[in-house]
Parts: C-alpha cells; structure tokens; sequence
C-alpha cells in the first residue's frame, strides 16, 4: 500500500513499484484513509509519508504506534525529508521497519520493500548520515529536560506548529503549509516552547514523548486551548 498527501508523490511511487512487478493494494492520502484499506484488505508492506496531517489517526509517531499496536503484522516504509537526529533515532525504534529520506535516489525504494517484507531494516543514506551526526544528542538524556508532568496549555495553532516542526518541516515550510508568515509560525514556536519549558529541540522532543504528545491522536488532543 502507498500513502502520501501528495498526489504526485503516490504516482511517482507507484511507477517505480510496479515496474519491477510488485502488487499495490492500495492507495491512500491520510491516516483515515489507511486504516479503512487495511480493514478490508491484507497488506504486507506500507511505504507512507511521515508528515500527512488532517486523518482521524494522525501522522507520524502516532500513526505508526497506532498501526503497531493493530496491525503487528504490517511492515511500514516511511519517507521523509526529516534530518532530526532525535526524531529519526525515535523513529527508528518506533517499530517502523524501513525509512528513506526522499533526497536519496528512488532506487532504494524497492531493496526497501524486499527488506522490510523479509522482516529486516532499511536505511537510507542521508538517514544514515543525519543519525550518524548526531553523536550523543539522545532524546531520552537525563539532566535539564522538561518535566512531564507539568501543566501546559497550547494553544490549536501553538500545538499544531510544534507536531509539524518535530515532524521534521521547518519553519518556512510550516508558514507556506498553514498559510500563515514564517515570523508568527516561528513566535508560536517560541511561545510554546517557553510554555513547556523546553530549551532545544531535543528537549521539546523528550517533552513530547513524556506527555504523549506524538504517541496518540487522542493525547495531543489534550490540554489545547481554542485560542490562535
């Protein structure tokens, strides 16, 4: 099964999928769109997008936690343009099997699908290289990180720029994304992250996975206020 927001992007995968001969059972645009095919359908392998906002599951973390949880038996490809070093090593412990960077070549893809089925992992060469980067930076270090259990009221809009942001967009693309100036998305930023007490991304990052905050829809739900 193929799923991204982006209608070019299914295409594209699609052309490199069935040239060598493999079946897709499906195709989809969103989490709701997921998991109504994998009611009806037996999928092996799922190659989605990481950032696909907008579905009842969610994207990303909460998405792949979801679908672990329901559906142990998919192997799930996802493909990204993140470079976070802590999200990707997140990522990459999350369950999901394969995860490209859509700047490497398209010819990873289909080693990827064979990989991903046959039970073993699949990394890209950026992948690799942005993990490799990071050297001790690890989301879980103890030390200065936000305390979970604290208070926090985010705004929809602060909520929403910080689950783009550590789904590896960057500022620019989260203002052209949500149609608004790269100066308020980047002030929303601040302003939550001054509220959760988060210093870095790391310990935005840490803060997220301590609340819940990537690891269900329904959690990131919580605690948000109706204000811009």
């Amino acid at each position: 099964m193929i799923a991204d927001d982006h209608p070019a992007v299914v295409a594209g995968i699609r052309h490199s999928i069935l040239s060598e001969g493999i079946e897709i059972v499906g195709e989809a645009h969103n989490s709701t769109e997921i998991v109504a095919l994998l009611k009806e359908i037996e999928c092996d392998v799922l190659v989605t997008d990481y950032a696909m906002p907008g579905g009842e599951f969610g994207d990303g973390l909460a998405l792949f936690a979801f679908l672990t949880r329901n559906y142990p038996s998919l192997k799930i490809i996802t493909v990204t343009m993140m470079d976070n070093p802590g999200v990707l090593r997140s990522l990459c412990n999350s369950g999901v099997q394969c995860v490209l960077n859509k700047a490497d070549d398209v010819s990873h893809l289909v080693p990827a699908i064979h990989v991903a089925h046959s039970g073993g992992r699949y990394f890209s060469p950026k992948v690799n290289a942005a993990i490799g980067r990071g050297g001790d930076e690890k989301a879980g270090d103890a030390g200065d990180k936000p305390r979970a259990n604290k208070k926090v009221d985010l705004s929809k809009r602060e909520l929403e720029v910080i689950r783009l942001y550590l789904s590896g967009m960057k500022v620019m693309e989260i203002a052209d994304y949500m149609h608004r100036s790269a100066k308020t998305v980047s002030a929303q930023k601040v302003k939550a992250m001054q509220k959760i007490g988060a210093a870095s991304d790391v310990e935005l990052l840490q803060y997220a996975f301590e609340t819940g905050l990537l690891s269900s829809s329904e959690s990131a739900a919580d605690g948000l206020s109706d204000e811009a």
